[in-house]
This record gives structure tokens, sequence and C-alpha cells, in this order.
């Protein structure tokens, strides 16, 4: 039998006036520094923990705060930062294409808020049936419980976090704001205008961050994905087709003005951009459908708890635990439907056809309720930053794509494909916020929590966070650019996701899309699932999640050396720990500690980058340099001594209590 931290007899103070500021304000914050750091990355991370750190230290300064209440703030904190994850995966894709110019403000809140409560929604049947009854692990949620735990006998480990967020700004700063050294460290070579050869290495702490705390299995598939597409896709594509008419391909495609002068790094930038993440692409998709394909029994559990809870009614109140009172379900039916209506009136200024409106509202809430049971169950798996949200994404805009093409057909492309993006954007936001939701319901549960309480809270992050994620998209869209470069931005904001659902989308509607490399990704994607498979028939620790090596493939190969190295540093402490005997509490200190600072790093980096973008729209000029101080050596020697102190303070915190 379960026995929560706090008993269900015991009544504290959890929903309170300062609890709902506190959470919204962190929402709006971590929420921004995640829509900037998943646009630069591709790539986003759970904020529960620092969430919760950060919630700690607040309400330090209150005499008669507790750990619920504690509970409460990290619970709304996070619902903004799962929130932006699910906007930046799918709606600037249509800034991308073309099809918006910037970031309509209602259209977006509305996706955002509808997406996102939905999300809520769907995880209140979920809840009893995977947290309760399966008995699911959900990591990230049980750490949380157990930070807040620590927090109540000192707390200290928010030291942790400042230093990493202050050593991540204080980089950023350095890097894109004072230019006193460059962010990418990068070599080439053309050999005899066939072999090529390639490396990169970007020098952003916040992406080793990544890899640090994903681990060095995921870090390594990563890795792996970016060496398939960069040392043996992209020389074997130069090789096979020679030098002259790639050059030529990618002047036609836009990429350069003519063939001369094209240095290697250049050239194998634009080959990436035009061709060879499209193996990424291809991936994504098999690997999309395999989730669907692998987790089916899972689905059918989690959909029939769900079913069986919604038909089931409220609860009797007077007879129920404390910890155990969920929303209402005739609540839940109403805001559902709620939900429904704004969305159907979005969709119809763009599909402008009634019955092919309501038949694509209705898609989406199965498909919302559908992936936001796969993102709670594989949330409980394997935890909400290892998430396959791109995968179940891509899915939905590829079979909404299909349908539209088949009631619409192709004499509008661009609005076909604006509204099969619109459809996931909701599901992408439903499905972000229930896997994290799940996370925090978990962290709940352990400590004692209301659940009542918990889900009013993830209302109140979602609204705080969608009020103010299309602003910063603006500012980031105008002071730095996102997805296409233009003269203004010739490095913007990549948004390697929100690309990737684009070519899904227009792909389908007849855009011109390299069939052949995208059948090749599906085809390695199709190799790693059967390896995967052998892997677990052997009972292997090391497994191979295709979605991992397809996000790999699709990066540039900067990015994934950089998450790479995160995972290596973290590997190598764990290897530490073992072969010093270092004691399960012990390691769970350090673990504690390395996650907080890599955490900063990433937070830190990401409000800088805001800071700096937010600097740069009213027209100051903080440059020192052009990005050659100190020549090639600097940024790489700044990154080798902060990843020293990273790997020295997760040691030092295995031998101090925090």
């Amino acid at each position: 039998m379960h026995k929560p931290y706090i008993s269900p007899e015991t009544k504290l103070n959890e929903l309170t006036f300062r609890s709902i500021i506190i959470g919204a304000l962190l929402s709006v914050v971590l929420g921004a520094a995640n829509a900037y750091f998943g646009l630069f990355s591709g790539l986003t991370v759970s904020a529960s923990i620092p969430a919760a750190v950060i919630s700690m230290a607040i309400l330090k300064a209150f005499k008669n705060s507790n750990i619920l209440e504690n509970n409460m703030v990290q619970t709304a904190a996070s619902a903004g930062e799962s929130l932006a994850a699910g906007v930046i995966f799918t709606i600037p894709a249509l800034v991308i294409m073309g099809y918006w110019e910037e970031f309509n403000y209602i259209e977006t809140t509305l996706i955002s808020i509808c997406g996102g409560v939905l999300g809520v929604l769907f995880t209140i049947p979920l809840r009893n049936a995977l947290i309760v009854k399966e008995k699911l692990m959900f990591p990230e949620g049980v750490a949380t419980a157990e930070v807040l735990k620590t927090g109540q006998t000192g707390g200290k480990s928010v030291k942790y976090l400042i230093y990493g967020s202050l050593i991540g700004g204080l980089f950023k700063l350095g890097t894109e704001a004072l230019k006193l050294w460059g962010g990418v460290y990068e070599k080439a070579a053309l050999v005899n205008q066939k072999a090529y050869l390639y490396f990169s290495l970007n020098l952003s702490p916040a992406l080793v961050a990544v890899g640090y705390i994903v681990g060095l299995n995921i870090a390594t598939l990563v890795f792996l994905g970016g060496v398939i597409t960069w040392w043996v896709a992209m020389p074997a594509y130069l090789s096979f087709n020679g030098y002259a008419q790639v050059a030529a391909e990618l002047v036609e495609a836009g990429k350069f003005v003519s063939v001369d002068g094209i240095s290697p790094e250049a050239l194998g930038g634009a080959l990436w951009s035009a061709k060879m993440r499209y193996l990424g692409v291809g991936a994504m998709i098999v690997g999309g459908l395999w989730a669907l394909i692998s987790l089916k029994s899972a689905l059918t559990t989690a959909f029939t708890s769900g079913v069986k809870a919604f038909k089931a009614g409220a609860q009797n109140v007077s007879e129920t635990l404390r910890t155990e009172l969920d929303t209402p379900m005739s609540w839940v039916l109403m805001g559902i439907g709620i939900m429904i209506v704004p969305v159907f009136f979005i969709y119809l200024t763009i599909i402008q056809d009634v019955p092919v409106t309501l038949f694509m509202a209705l898609i989406m809430v199965l498909a919302g309720f559908l992936f936001s049971a796969v993102a709670g169950y594989m949330a409980g798996l394997v935890g909400s930053s290892n998430n396959p949200i791109s995968g179940v994404t891509i899915a939905t805009i590829l079979s909404t794509a299909l349908l539209l093409l088949l009631l619409m057909g192709s004499s509008d492309p661009s609005r076909g494909a604006a509204g099969a993006i619109l459809v996931g954007a909701v599901v992408c936001c439903a499905a972000a916020i229930a896997g994290d939701n799940m996370q925090d319901l978990k962290a709940g549960y352990v400590l004692g929590a209301t659940p009542r309480n918990q889900q009013v809270m993830q209302m109140i992050g979602v609204v705080a966070g969608a009020l103010l994620i299309a602003p910063v998209l603006n500012l980031l869209l105008a002071s730095k650019g996102i997805g296409n470069p233009t003269a203004e931005h010739p490095n913007p904001l990549a948004a390697p996701q929100a690309t990737l659902m684009m070519s899904v989308a227009t792909g389908i509607f007849g855009g011109k899309l390299p069939w052949t490399i995208i059948s090749v990704g599906g085809g390695i994607g199709a190799l790693i699932i059967i390896a995967d498979q052998y892997l677990k028939k052997i009972g292997s620790n090391f497994r191979m999640p295709v979605l991992a090596v397809a996000v790999g493939l699709y990066l540039p190969f900067e990015l994934d050396s950089s998450i790479f190295v995160g995972g290596v540093i973290a590997w190598m402490l764990d290897r530490s720990f073992k072969r010093n005997n270092i004691s399960s509490e012990s390691a769970d200190r350090a673990s504690n500690a390395g996650l907080l600072i890599a955490s900063g790093l990433i937070t830190g980096e990401a409000l800088m980058g805001i800071m700096i973008a937010l600097i740069a729209t009213f027209g100051l000029d903080l440059e020192l340099s052009d990005g050659t101080f100190g020549g090639s050596l600097l940024g790489p020697g700044l990154l080798f001594l902060i990843l020293v102190y990273l790997y020295r303070s997760v040691v030092k915190a295995s031998k101090d209590k925090l």
C-alpha cells in the first residue's frame, strides 16, 4: 500500500494566492527560456526539478510555507516549459513556410491555451490508471518529489542552479552579444573534390548540459545519427554525384550564387540543409509509426481506463481520500467541449469549409487524447525529456495532411499544409503537457498532494505561459530570425523541429522534397528498430530508440557532437562513483547537484539569449570584437573549464551533504 509523505488526513495550505502568483510567473520565465532553447537546438528538457528548487528558494522567505505548496508552484511552472515545447515544435512552421509573416497573437495564444488545457483534461482520467494502478515509474516525478523532500531539511542545493545559470548566461553574453569568441568550432576538407571530411562542435554549455541530462545512451544515439549523415551519407553523395553536379544543385536550390569559391564548410552546411537532413525526416516518420505500433497494448490499457473513468462520473467527495480527489468528470467533459469551440473557428479561417473543419476538429480531439495517452505512458517509462513528442506530432501532421488532401484537393497547397500544422500544433501541445503533467501528478502522489489542486495549477501554468509565448516568439523573430536565413539574419535560430513539421506538411501537398533521401532515412529507421528489438531480446542495458537516432540524423553535426560530450561526462562520473564504491545516497546527492548545474546552464543561456534579443530590438550593439578575439582556442578553452567545474562539483557533492 502506498504511503504518501504527507498523510491524507493531514491538511496543509496547497492552493494559495502566493503559490498561484509565483507559479504563473515561473511558468512565463521557464516557458520563454525553453522556447528560445528549443528553437536553437531542437531539443527541450523537463523543468520540474529546477522549478522545484526555485520554488523552495522563494518560499523559504515565508515562515508558514510547506512542501505541498512548493509542489503546487513547480506544477504550474513546469507546465509553461512543456507548453513552450509543444508550441515551438509546430507553430513556427507557419512563419517559416511564409503562411504567417509573424506570430499572430490571438491564434497563437488560443491554440496554445486550447492544446495545453486539453492536455491537462486528458490526463485527469489517466492519473488513476497509470500512476495508481499501473504503478509506472515516472522517473522525473519521483526525482522532483525527492528534491522537495530534501528542501524540507535544508534546500542548499539551490546554489548549484544559481551558479549554473550565471555561468550559462555569461558564456552566452560573451559569445553572442560581445562577440569575444565564436560559437562553433568547425573544420572541413574536400580532398580531390570527392572525399569529404568534416567536424564541428557547438561551444554552447547548454547543449553539453542536455547530453549530461539525457545520459550516454541517448547522447550516443544522437551522435550516431550525426555520424551517419555527415560522415557516411554526405561523403557518399558527393563521391557518387561528383562535386560539380552537387555544387550546381546547390546553386539551383538558392544556397549559393555561383559554383566558384565555395568553402568546404559552406558546402557541407548547404548540402545538409538542402538534402541530407531529410534522412531525419524519413527516420522520424518511421519512428513515429513504430511508437504507435509498439505501444498498442499500453494505449489500449490507457484508453480503456480513461473511458471507464469518464463513464464512472463524479467521485463521492465525502468518501474519497484527499489524495485521491480528481477534478469531476462532468467538468472534464464540459472543458473539452468548450476548448473545441475556439479551435473550430481558427481551423475554419484556414480550411474555409464547415463540414471539413468540423471533421478536422473531431480528428484533433481523438488524436489529442490518443497521443496524450502515448505521452503519459512514455513519460512513465522513460521520463518527459525522452518522450517521443516529435514522432507522434509527425504522425498527426502526416495523417491530417493526407486527409485534407483527400477532402480539399491540392489546388491550394499552402492552406492545406497550414491546416495540417495547426491540427498538429494542438495535439503537440496536448501531448507535451500530458507527459509533463503526469510527472507532476506522480510527484504529488509520492508527496501526498491533492490531485484536484494540482490539476487547477496545471491549467494556471498553461494559461500564464500561453499569454506571453507569442510576444517572445515575435521578439526572437525580429531580432534573430527563425528558420530561413536572410540578409538581415544570416544565422537565424534553426527551429529544427518546426522545419521538419513544415517539410512533412508541404511535402504531402506537392512540395519539392528529396523523396529518395527520405526513403533512405526511413530504411535507416527500420534498421535501427530491428537492432533495438535484438538488443531487447538479449536483455542488453544499451537500447536504440529510433527517434533518438532520427533526431541526430536531422540536427547539424555541431549539436550532435556537443550533446555527445555531455553524455560522456555523465558516463565518466558514473564510472568514477562505481569504481570508488560511492554509496547510493552519496550518488543521489551528486546526481541532484549535476542535474541542477546542467539545468542552470540551460536556463541561464536561454534567458540571456532572450535578453540579448530584447536589447537588439532597441538597436543597441554590444559587440567588442568580430568573434576572433583570443583566436580559435578561447571559446573551446572556456567550455573546457566549465566542464571541469561541472565534473568537480558533482564529485564534491558526492562527499558533502547538500
